[in-house]
């Protein structure tokens, strides 16, 4: 029964891999098309989001199944709950990707954000795909340095969050309403999805160590 399990978790696993790859492409692709204005590749990263969601579903059902054969206890409950958590979490990572790529679209052809402030979308985007490729890493190895780096790379993503909202509500801006809002939106999506692969950083940190500290950054 034990090896029984350890199979089905091992293919817990590579799904988990699977999606965090699939949300990796659709993060590259969305600032892509965020940075570029490219409504082609804003709509690829738009219908992949189904087959994340999609995969997401197969996964969590995979999970629910482990737990009514094999009824598990103590560490490897742990290990099958948190798979169900960081499903949840790619879920909302690939939903925050697509957000971002729906901007692109629905300015298009014009730039979502004015130029002055498009060095710092730049920088947010490119910080949150190093996130996306450090979380598939993450999920491969289960390297607790790596959970460390994407919580330090969150902490960038955070100031740069900031350093919009305190741009936008500076008596300088002078941007209309609407450019205001697709700014704080495109903001917040970008620092909600590093915010996501932060949580699944301290999942997998728990898994590994044992000890867990939700309000760590």
């Amino acid at each position: 029964m034990r090896e029984v399990f350890q199979q089905e978790m091992s293919e817990v696993q590579d799904r988990l891999v699977g999606i965090a790859e699939l949300v990796k492409s659709s993060i590259t692709d969305a600032v892509e098309s965020f940075n570029k204005s490219d409504v082609t590749l804003a709509e690829s990263v738009i219908a992949r989001d189904s087959k994340i969601d999609d995969a997401v579903n197969e996964l969590d059902e995979h999970a629910i199944a482990i737990l009514a054969r094999q009824s598990p206890v103590a560490r490897d409950l742990r290990m099958v709950v948190s798979a169900l958590r960081i499903s949840a979490s790619l879920e909302r990572m690939g939903d925050m990707a697509e957000h971002i790529a729906q901007l692109a679209r629905y300015r298009f052809p014009d730039k979502v954000v004015p130029k002055a402030i498009r060095p710092t979308f730049k920088e947010m985007g490119a910080l949150d795909v190093a996130v996306a490729t450090m979380l598939v890493d993450l999920l491969k190895t289960q390297d607790v340095k790596i959970a460390e780096k994407i919580r330090d790379e969150d902490d960038k993503v955070d100031a740069l969050h900031l350093s919009v909202f305190e741009t936008v509500l500076s008596e300088s801006w002078s941007q209309g309403t609407e450019t205001t809002v697709d700014a704080t939106l495109a903001s917040r999506y970008l620092e909600r999805f590093a915010d996501h692969a932060v949580s699944i950083a301290k999942k997998m940190m728990y898994l590994s160590t044992g000890e867990w500290n939700p309000s760590s950054n």
